[in-house]
Parts: structure tokens; sequence; C-alpha cells
């Protein structure tokens, strides 16, 4: 089985025992819903809550020439299984993702294999890695320059998708500062991230991003 290095980041985190929520809305840059942005939460004065592994693989599959899920937000210990159901070839390769530490010494080495096409009435090529700590993992195919997708490994348990109406929804918070970081495959630099105070209440909070979604092959 493979291991992928991935970049290291933590950060300190205090909260109190109140619950809270918090809704997060993402816009685009002409002020549109941004689906599967990642919004991650971090408790200011202690350690972010961490979650554990799921007890088996991650599936991502290589389908029609393309990565599916596109992107996949998992947690460090994750199995993931990368399987090709296309009749031809594919390579799947994974690297740093652009713009995040590019210069930092401990970026992943990355990875790279080829998965053979899935013949009639076979179960498909597949292989499987454990990504082992938080970063950004941009997937490609040397085969196919336009096949992209993206692995976000995850250093809170508070991380969330947005949805199809640009919104992701953490319910059941402790009440105390947190600090809001928001992530989306389009973006080239990541935004400074925010700081937010949670109360009794649900606070409702917009964050733009100067990105437009790529149209995705159907």
């Amino acid at each position: 089985m493979r291991k992928l290095l991935c970049i290291a980041s933590t950060q300190l985190v205090c909260w109190a025992a109140q619950a809270s929520g918090l809704h997060v809305q993402v816009q685009d840059r002409e002020g549109k819903p941004l689906a599967e942005a990642v919004v991650v939460l971090y408790p200011v004065g202690r350690a972010a809550p961490a979650s554990a592994p799921p007890p088996g693989p991650v599936l991502i599959e290589q389908e029609r020439m393309r990565f599916v899920p596109a992107l996949t937000v998992v947690v460090p210990g994750t199995q993931l299984r990368f399987a090709n159901l296309d009749r031809w070839d594919h390579h799947v390769r994974g690297t740093q993702a652009t713009g995040l530490a590019a210069l930092d010494p401990n970026a992943p080495a990355g990875f790279e294999f080829r998965l053979a096409g899935r013949a009639a009435g076979q179960a498909p090529a597949a292989t499987e890695l454990v990504v082992d700590k938080p970063g950004v993992v941009l997937l490609g195919c040397h085969l196919h320059g336009s096949m992209r997708g993206h692995v976000f490994v995850t250093d809170s348990a508070w991380t969330l998708k947005t949805d199809e109406s640009g919104v992701a929804r953490f319910e059941g918070l402790p009440a105390g500062q947190v600090e809001l970081r928001v992530w989306h495959p389009e973006l080239l630099v990541e935004p400074p991230r925010q700081a937010l105070q949670l109360g009794a209440t649900t606070l409702q909070q917009t964050v733009q991003l100067g990105v437009v979604p790529r149209r995705r092959r159907l």
C-alpha cells in the first residue's frame, strides 16, 4: 500500500460550552452560489477537533474522462481507492495543488500509477493508497490532460463542502471564536482566514471568491 505525505498544518483553538450554528454562503466572482467550495472552521485557542478516518476505502473513479467525484474531502489516515471504469487506460497522478505553500519543504512528493482500461464483464482496475497528513492534492492523468480532480485532506473535523446553493451548514458548534477558511479548486491563492464569534444563535456569513468555476465535461 502506498503512502502519500501531504502538507502539514496545525491551528490552535478555544471555545465555550454553548452550542451554536454557522451557515456560510460562498459566492463566485459574479455573486452566484459556488458549489463544492470547502469550508473549514478552527476554534481559536486550542487544537482543532479531529475525526477518525473511515473504516473502509473512499472511492474515486475515472469515468467518461473525469475523476468522480471531482473533489473529495477526507481526514488524515484515509485510504483512497482509485478505479478506472473507462475502456481505455488512465494514469492517476497526484501532486501538490497550485498556490498552496509551493515553497514549503514539506510539500508532498506525489504519486503516479497507471490503471488499465476496463474489459467487458471484468471488475475495473484499481489501486489503493493512504493520505496521512493535511494538504490539497491535485489529481491528473498523463494520457488525458483535460482530466483533473482534487483531494482535500483536512486538519479539522469541522469541514464541509458547499451544496448546490453554495451553502455549508454547521450545527451544534460550541460557542466561541473561530477562524473561517474557504478553499475552492479554481483558487490560485487561498484568501486570508476570517475571525468569527459564534454565540447562542446561528450566524449567517457570506464569502465571495474571485473565481468562476469551469464547466464540467458531460
